[in-house]
């Protein structure tokens, strides 16, 4: 029977206790232990069943325990000191008003944020797109790491104060919750998120109907409402289809993270980037500059530059480099196979009227998208996409930089690889959201409560010796048994949910043994991260874990995508291998692995295992999360860990090699696992001093939080976003948006006329002075010629680019010197000088390039033109020793 009207039921407070509503609905609670130990006292079993969500937890308590509460003094002093501490959080003077200057607004207005409250963005706003956020475990809208780290950055960027807003969707089943069967095969639920019991606002214009925003599909429109979750000071706002007048199918748009076929990934990608836009429009935000979280909302940029056209009469270049110069880009993909790719008549059929908006050709509007604007037959491609239309871009750690300025090189045809202009900001995790609640206390108590956001140079991190060891070895015993009592009872609740037998289940109630060495893996599995490694040699870990006086224990925690086959085979593997060989209460896969598992896990293990195929791990920060409470990592040279202390903060599986045998690779490095194992890692676990006590042990996890909890932190990390992103993205957005656009027109016409006059550029000579012998350090004067055609010398800059000559030929790290214009000579050519050495001996070579300048651009490789001086003929080599030119026997520009 269907309703004839709907009611939203909210829960029933006292005055007295009102401030625990305001406490539920802002998810500051989530890393401020004083709330959660709150909502945790208030009603203990309702805590855990209703998957610590204080809003169900308020709307399903009994009157009868709100009266108890209201008359405990105890309750209420604590409910008081949480409600002032939010108070004093959001009002607080932050990084960013120090950084930027001034205070852009009452910071309590994100406690009761409404439509027109958008005034505190009023200066500046960053919006940061993402297909995923993982925030609180009792809402399931994320499906691993990327959500996960997405999560972190809001919060860290409300630690910092920063005007951002996130912008994603809200689905109604998520991520599916993971169960086995009895042969440890993956299956799959979808439970339905009920988003009146959590904590959620759905936004309203001021006459109290719904925001909706309005987006067009072939033949029809789409509308979605719009849920706002508030984090701190920071609102994320995500959009909802599953409303009427929508038809079924579009209510589906936000139904599954990553579920469906093409379609319905192209349709979601839409929804949230073009969405997205008209959704902050509608509530009102000037945003100055956009971050696209991975290239799911890549869309947004054909949004802004439709907007930018149609409202303000730019033309599409103009409105390109608005929006170009504004858009910020991290891509979390190391192989070209995680990138989406839609087929070009998916793309005409779905978004062909951009192309018509824009005034472009077919071809023209799909080589957005395309790395080779003339392969026509080319998918088209949102990473691609998100790099032409972003002057800022970013792995997510130093070695995953390198992989993706060598993925990406071919759009930027002619630049060095390691000019490539994708830099890195290495991830980080928020600490008070991962950290072990008694592992938090006592770094307040040794160090201060600023640990979880002070810097490597703080002088904080000297006093970690101040804290006792037996007192951190205790307080990590209790991690450890804490973790195994919830393993134990989270096995028997599943084992009893598919009908096992009394034997599994009594024997599920003695898996781990507290005291022993627990190793932890607990990640997404796809087959790169090679969850089964360990299993290689059953002789060799079967040794490992029967040795009676260095107990070893695994603890396996993780999902397979749905449709991800081998992924699903690696777990059933786990599970056999288990079964076959006895493994039972040694080794143990944890099903429905979900952050509140994780910070179990990441607290209560000994070691953090992590052994992908490198170097295909982007990052890695569950290895992070680990070490900030005192883990230490066991991992291959990948992600993070490639730039981490290794040696003092854990071990390093080989030495970054990479084979071209990938079986080869796993049985050398599963080898080189079971040695660690054996003859470092439980060797040092169970040297025990007369008190029991593993004093070298414990000396590494204090250089593992010493070391990695400042850096590898979301508050360093986001501080670093701010720093070289978003505020020289705002500040651009600002400069060309000035005088009704003049700047953004301005350097529009300059690239059109640098585009048309680029290839008459020429090389005419470069004179080398150089001396009969060259030697270390030694000045060498060049000169050059060049014909700018047209070109004014304002608009170019000249580089001489040094550097060692391989055994190829070529220059390889290689060093652009600027050389300075003097003028030109009677022939009309611009001269350029510039006097160099080298450092070291050897074959050295030089060149020289021509790169466009101009006072907006965000970088010289911008504009993808670059011209080196390739013809050997113009090179003309002055001899210092009296005799004039000389002929030189080594390859042009290169010396020996």
């Amino acid at each position: 029977m269907q309703p004839i009207r709907t009611f939203n039921v909210s829960p029933r407070l006292s005055p007295r206790l009102e401030p625990l509503r305001r406490l539920a609905y802002n998810l500051h609670w989530d890393w401020n232990v004083e709330s959660k130990d709150l909502f945790r006292r208030l009603d203990p079993d309702l805590w855990e069943s209703s998957h610590h969500n204080p809003v169900l937890m308020l709307g399903n308590i009994s009157q009868a325990r709100l009266q108890e509460v209201e008359e405990d003094e105890g309750f209420l002093a604590q409910m008081d000191r949480a409600a002032r501490q939010l108070d004093d959080y959001l009002q607080e003077r932050t990084w960013y008003d120090k950084q930027r200057g001034q205070k852009t607004g009452d910071g309590s207005l994100a406690t009761q944020h409404t439509l027109h409250e958008s005034t505190r963005y009023a200066k500046e706003c960053y919006a940061y797109f993402s297909a995923e956020f993982g925030l609180v475990d009792c809402l399931p809208i994320y499906s691993g790491g990327l959500g996960v780290l997405a999560g972190d950055h809001l919060k860290s960027a409300s630690d910092l104060g920063l005007p951002l807003v996130g912008v994603g969707l809200l689905y109604q089943q998520g991520y599916f919750a993971q169960y086995l069967n009895a042969d440890g095969w993956q299956q799959e639920r979808y439970p339905i998120n009920d988003f009146y019991n959590m904590p959620l606002h759905l936004e309203r214009n001021p006459d109290g109907s719904e925001i909706r925003v309005a987006v067009d599909y072939p033949g029809r429109t789409v509308y979605a409402r719009v849920w706002r979750v508030q984090v701190g000071m920071v609102p994320l706002y995500m959009l909802d289809t599953n409303i009427e007048p929508n038809g079924a199918y579009d209510h589906n748009i936000t139904d599954q993270l990553y579920g469906g076929d093409l379609d319905m990934r192209i349709h979601q990608e839409i929804m949230l980037g073009i969405g997205g836009v008209r959704m902050l429009k509608a509530l009102g935000y000037n945003v100055t500059a956009y971050h696209m979280n991975e290239g799911h909302s890549a869309f947004l940029a054909l949004e802004r530059i439709r907007v930018l056209m149609q409202g303000e009469g730019l033309s599409f270049t103009e409105a390109r480099q608005v929006v170009a110069a504004s858009n910020l880009f991290t891509t979390h993909t190391p192989v070209p196979a995680g990138i989406d790719l839609f087929p070009a008549d998916k793309m005409l059929y779905y978004l062909g009227h951009y192309a018509d908006a824009f005034g472009l050709g077919r071809d023209e509007f799909l080589g957005l998208g395309r790395e080779n604007t003339g392969d026509l037959s080319a998918p088209f491609s949102m990473a691609v996409l998100a790099l032409k239309m972003a002057t800022f871009a970013n792995g997510v750690a130093q070695l995953h930089g390198v992989v993706s300025r060598e993925m990406f090189q071919g759009l930027w045809h002619g630049v060095p690889e390691e000019e490539v202009p994708i830099t890195a900001i290495t991830n980080g995790v928020h600490a008070r959201s991962c950290v072990a609640k008694s592992t938090q206390e006592l770094y307040d108590r040794y160090l201060g409560p600023n640990w979880s956001s002070a810097p490597s140079e703080n002088q904080l991190w000297e006093r970690m010796d101040a804290i006792p060891d037996e007192e951190l070895w205790r307080n990590h015993e209790r991690c450890r048994l804490d973790m195994i009592v919830y393993v134990r009872e989270h096995l028997v609740k599943h084992l009893r949910d598919r009908g096992a037998s009394p034997a599994e289940i009594a024997e599920a109630q003695e898996v781990l043994d507290p005291y022993a060495l627990t190793i932890g893996f607990a990640r997404r599995f796809a087959t790169y991260k090679r969850a089964t490694l360990w299993m290689r040699d059953f002789k060799r870990i079967e040794k490992i874990l029967t040795n009676k006086d260095r107990k070893v224990q695994f603890v396996f925690a993780g999902k397979a995508h749905p449709k991800d086959i081998p992924g699903k085979e690696l777990i059933r593997e786990i599970n056999r291998f288990i079964r076959e060989h006895g493994l039972e209460k040694q080794v143990v896969f944890v099903p429905n692995y979900d952050m509140h598992i994780s910070r179990l896990l990441v607290a209560g293990c000994d070691v953090w295992l992590n052994n992908p195929r490198r170097p295909r791990e982007a990052s890695g920060t569950s290895g992070m999360k680990a070490a900030m409470n005192g883990l230490l990592n066991l991992s291959v040279l990948d992600g993070w860990w490639d730039e981490a202390d290794y040696v003092r903060t854990g071990w390093a599986i080989g030495h970054g090699e990479i084979y071209d045998d990938p079986n080869f690779q796993d049985e050398v490095e599963a080898n080189a696992l079971y040695d660690l194992i054996e003859q470092e890692v439980a060797r040092l676990f169970y040297d025990r001093d007369t008190d029991n006590l593993p004093r070298h042990w414990i000396a590494k996890m204090k250089d593992a939080i010493r070391i990695n909890c400042p850096f590898f932190n979301t508050s360093r990390m986001v501080g670093e976003y701010a720093l070289r992103g978003y505020f020289p993205a705002s500040d651009r957005y600002s400069t060309l948006t000035a005088d009704k656009f003049v700047p953004a027109k301005e350097l529009a016409r300059w690239k059109a006329d640098l585009t048309e006059h680029w290839n008459y550029i020429k090389v005419v000579e470069i004179d080398i002075a150089e001396p009969a012998e060259i030697q270390v350090n030694q000045n060498i004067a060049v000169k050059a010629r060049i014909d700018l055609a047209t070109l004014s010398p304002d608009s170019v800059q000249v580089e001489l680019y040094k550097g060692n000559v391989d055994a190829s030929g070529e220059i390889v790290n290689g060093v652009p010197i600027t050389m300075q214009f003097q003028g030109t000579d009677p022939q009309g050519m611009s001269i350029y000088t510039v006097e160099i050495n080298y450092t070291t001996s050897g074959l050295q070579g030089l060149s020289l390039r021509v790169l466009p300048k101009h006072k907006y651009l965000s970088n010289p490789y911008e504009t993808r033109l670059i011209l080196w001086a390739e013809d050997s003929s113009a090179v003309k080599v002055s001899s210092l020793d009296g005799q004039g030119s000389r002929d030189n026997n080594v390859p042009a520009g290169a010396i020996a």
